[in-house]
């Protein structure tokens, strides 16, 4: 359902590996807070993308896979039913899982920043992670983080030297676990705008995913 006068155009993007027992219905379930937001009455009528170039939300019975690639309108309001998502998402999932969102600002456009230098845009990007369990959750945090500053360390040094940074991240996320665990804190997944870290405000825009 269209809605009118929306700031944003929300990306959401991820693949999310499910237990083996998981159904198209537990999927529905979990993803209510998206298909609702929509305005429409159940997953399938919502799985198709605000762009017909984009997939949408798929469910691979046979791979037990959720696949994202879904553009919906919408303002700020649809953080609160990522959240929900997400909650909903830990009770289903096998494994950890990164799923990035990006909203795109309706009203900007780059010929804006050009006229006027002082111009921004309301992009913003967050990256959300869930999982069965704190100890997954972290693990996916950890293998992106690792990857980000191996990716940007190379640029200086060899691949072989940068041990010792991948054994500092371990011991920062061994630590992060231990205090989890120690303040009882098992019981609520840690998830939000962690990971790749957010667009700028202002900076340059983040390409739609194209497939």
């Amino acid at each position: 359902m269209a809605r009118y006068n929306t700031p944003f155009e929300i990306h959401v993007h991820g693949q999310v590996s499910l237990r083996g027992d998981v159904t198209f219905e537990n999927i529905q379930d979990a993803l209510k807070p998206l298909w609702k937001y929509a305005g429409e009455r159940s997953l399938a009528d919502a799985a198709g993308s605000f762009y017909e170039d984009e997939p949408g939300i798929r469910f691979d019975s046979a791979e037990h896979l959720l696949q994202m690639c879904w553009t919906v309108e919408g303002d700020d309001d649809f953080r609160q039913a990522l959240d929900e998502m997400c909650m909903n998402l830990n009770e289903v999932a096998l494994t950890g899982a990164a799923i990035e969102v990006t909203f795109y600002d309706t009203e900007f456009e780059d010929e804006d920043e050009e006229s006027d230098p002082e111009a921004e845009s309301r992009d913003d990007f967050i990256m959300l992670f869930v999982g069965p369990d704190p100890a997954a959750i972290m693990q996916v945090q950890r293998d992106l983080l690792v990857q980000d500053v191996i990716s940007l360390m190379e640029r200086h040094f060899d691949g072989a030297e940068l041990g010792g940074v991948v054994a500092a991240v371990d011991q920062l996320f061994s630590q992060r676990f231990n205090e989890l665990v120690s303040s009882l804190q098992l019981g609520k997944p840690p998830r939000g705008s962690g990971g790749s870290g957010g667009m700028g405000h202002g900076g340059g825009r983040k390409p739609r995913h194209l497939h």
